[in-house]
């Protein structure tokens, strides 16, 4: 299957021919004292497990919530702190082996930029940021629950169509950027405020339903590459890159909700 999250592509510990460790034989007469033994934690084996990358993605987080408190306060740092912000992604996504320092610097800084444009779309579009918020949290606790239930999977077909999506609203969004730079389009989101026919539906909503499909499978894609970044034994160190890639994900599902919410109530 294609890796398309950046975050795990580049990590060996995340490939489909990840090699375990080589399992011990034990002998009978060690059976019972193994199973009478204390669980091995992540620390104690040094690998990464599922429990471990949670508390990694809970301290990223808190962070992450922490500088949006600053950057709420302060909008005026969401134009510097995105771009910094750019600059750490690119980092963390090329470094071979993860550093939790440059991951956490890079969830506060995303912490001002995302609390900064929250901030100015609350004061245009009040009580818009409590429903983003609760819209992002149901997209990912259903997509975790199904995920969890086994009901739904990523797959080399479905990556495949996820991938040419993503390239196509890449290109999208690129086009837009550019008109409206150059005035080509009215309005404050360009082409998503153009009205299909008669009908008074706006494009960006129906690509902004097509994005948070597209980022509930992006969710999907990075549960699965955690569970085999620990099926495959990786070191406890990676545990930091699931939470880099899941962080990722949550905010631009979260950017792509508060949008469409937006485009809908303009």
């Amino acid at each position: 299957m294609a890796l398309t999250n950046p975050a795990f592509s580049t990590n060996p510990a995340f490939q489909n021919n990840g090699q375990a460790a080589t399992a011990t034989t034990v002998s009978a007469e060690n059976l019972e004292q193994i199973y009478q033994a204390p669980s091995a934690t992540s620390a104690d084996t040094d690998r990464m497990t599922v429990e471990d990358t949670i508390n990694k993605s809970a301290i990223s987080f808190a962070l992450l919530v922490a500088g949006a408190v600053v950057g709420w306060m302060v909008p005026g740092l969401a134009l510097p702190a995105a771009i910094v912000g750019f600059v750490l992604a690119l980092v963390n996504i090329f470094k071979k082996k993860p550093s939790p320092a440059l991951i956490l610097s890079y969830a506060g800084v995303q912490g001002l930029f995302v609390g900064g444009i929250s901030a100015v779309f609350e004061s245009i579009y009040p009580g818009i940021v409590i429903q983003a918020v609760i819209g992002t949290l149901a997209v990912v606790g259903v997509t975790l629950a199904l995920f969890a239930s086994g009901k739904i999977r990523a797959s080399a077909k479905a990556t495949k169509i996820f991938l040419i999506a993503l390239f196509g609203y890449l290109a999208y969004s690129l086009v837009n950027v550019v008109l409206m730079w150059t005035g080509a389009t009215n309005g404050m989101f360009g082409l998503n405020s153009v009205e299909l026919g008669n009908t008074g539906i706006k494009l960006g909503l129906i690509i902004g339903v097509l994005v948070v499909i597209m980022g509930a499978y992006s969710l999907v894609l990075d549960f699965d590459f955690i569970q085999r970044g620990v099926k495959n034994r990786a070191p406890r160190v990676y545990g930091w890159s699931g939470a880099f890639g899941i962080m990722v994900t949550v905010i631009w599902l979260y950017l792509e909700i508060l949008r469409f919410l937006a485009i809908a109530r303009n």
